[in-house]
């Protein structure tokens, strides 16, 4: 491909003799040769005893930088992953490197502004607002035991202990007590909360369920006994729909229900026109990256997906896993996961270069001013210093492209 680029890099001369130099000061204080104590003996001893050859590995390491910097400098690339290097030929007088470059692919932009798009229009029905204030009475229900002769119903919580038993022995993980169920969650498998239905505190029942065909442990299908037994019954008492639930909902203006559906109404429109409106710049996005002409090289996806991996793994991290844990628990390995983030990576890169073209064709710029005031308005909105921001972000230049990729963003949702 165009954008494949490889570079010999020849390091020879006093450079290389002062990188053989250093190379053997390291190994010299490593070493023990009789009659020096370490760090003493002279290079000629040292070459005798153990061959130059014992130096060039060391002497690698020490060239290498110059012979990067000397690349970049003498064929003005700009790298948009990490160079690959082989050592092409090594002995004491000189070592050849190769270096693969891997440039930005050859982009050419197709329509990103009429892109014929039709955005969806948010509509609220009264069954959704009914709905969402119904959940928000849930919200601040009430928990209370029912009495001694109340039965389960729906949306109850039965407190149980329960044994399973399969083929006539105790089912591994599949015993309780105390054990809080909800009512209609589904939780359990399919008949074991609908046959709980009707039963009272203190009452105990056996319920013959069959496990589903694709449940997992190798019970799929297998008959099973659960000897069930009602310990506690409680349930959600509602709050009515007066001032007091206007208050704790934080609606000090609402007064009646009427009101109170107009701004439930407001919120769940709000929230669908954000949804809408982020599926549409998907879609915007999506279509321009399609009209767009531009050849991946491997190496490139490979380098988001592994970034995407990175990114993953610290995720895992914050809620307490490790990546081992993660795959052990899904059975999904690293080349699995590689191949199940691969298309999402080709879409990310494709978008990046979308965005960096249109950001050049459109001449999409902005002063250091204007870079340092976005930098401290987005410090006061995530609530730190600027300095903060910066340390995350790594420079201003960062929130310069940022500010850049989200303008180009605001050209293909717009048209304009």
């Amino acid at each position: 491909m165009k954008n494949v680029h490889e570079i010999e890099v020849k390091i020879e001369g006093k450079e290389w003799a002062s990188c053989l130099d250093k190379a053997f000061k390291k190994k010299n204080k490593e070493v023990k040769i009789d009659g020096f104590r370490k760090g003493t003996a002279p290079k000629e001893v040292y070459i005798k005893k153990f061959g130059i050859e014992s130096l060039y590995m060391d002497a690698i390491d020490e060239s290498v930088d110059t012979a990067y910097k000397k690349c970049m400098k003498d064929n003005e690339l700009v790298p948009v992953i990490e160079p690959k290097l082989d050592v092409k030929s090594i002995d004491q007088n000189a070592v050849v490197f190769t270096f693969k470059i891997v440039t930005k692919p050859e982009i050419k932009l197709g329509e990103y502004k009429n892109l014929k798009i039709k955005k969806e229009e948010a509509k609220v029905t009264k069954e959704e607002i009914k709905e969402e204030i119904e959940n928000l009475r849930m919200k601040f229900a009430e928990i209370k035991v029912k009495d001694d002769k109340a039965k389960i119903e729906e949306k109850d919580t039965a407190v149980i202990n329960f044994k399973g038993y399969v083929d006539g022995k105790e089912l591994e993980g599949g015993s309780g007590e105390n054990f809080p169920l909800e009512i209609g969650s589904n939780t359990f498998i399919p008949g074991f909360e609908s046959g709980l239905m009707g039963l009272k505190k203190g009452d105990k029942k056996t319920l013959n369920l069959k496990f589903p065909e694709n449940y997992a442990q190798d019970l799929g299908g297998k008959e099973v006994k659960f000897d069930v037994e009602v310990m506690e019954i409680k349930t959600r008492v509602l709050p009515e729909i007066n001032e007091d639930f206007f208050a704790d909902l934080g609606y000090d203006k609402v007064t009646n229900e009427k009101e109170l559906e107009a701004e439930v109404e407001k919120v769940i429109k709000d929230r669908k026109e954000k949804e809408i409106e982020d599926k549409y710049l998907d879609e915007c996005l999506d279509k321009a990256s399609e009209n767009m002409k531009v050849e991946l090289n491997e190496e490139i996806i490979d380098d988001e997906v592994h970034r995407m991996i990175h990114q993953f793994e610290d995720q895992l991290r914050m809620q307490g896993l490790t990546m081992e844990q993660y795959t052990e628990f899904t059975k999904i390995d690293h080349q699995k996961l590689h191949e199940q983030m691969r298309p999402e990576a080709i879409k990310r890169v494709k978008y990046r270069y979308l965005l960096e073209e249109i950001a050049e064709k459109e001449k999409i710029d902005f002063t250091e001013d204007e870079v340092k005031a976005k930098a401290k308005e987005m410090a006061e909105n995530y609530g730190i210093t600027e300095q903060e921001l910066l340390d995350a972000y790594g420079s201003l230049e960062v929130v310069k492209y940022d500010m850049k990729m989200r303008e180009a963003m605001e050209i293909i949702r717009t048209g304009k």
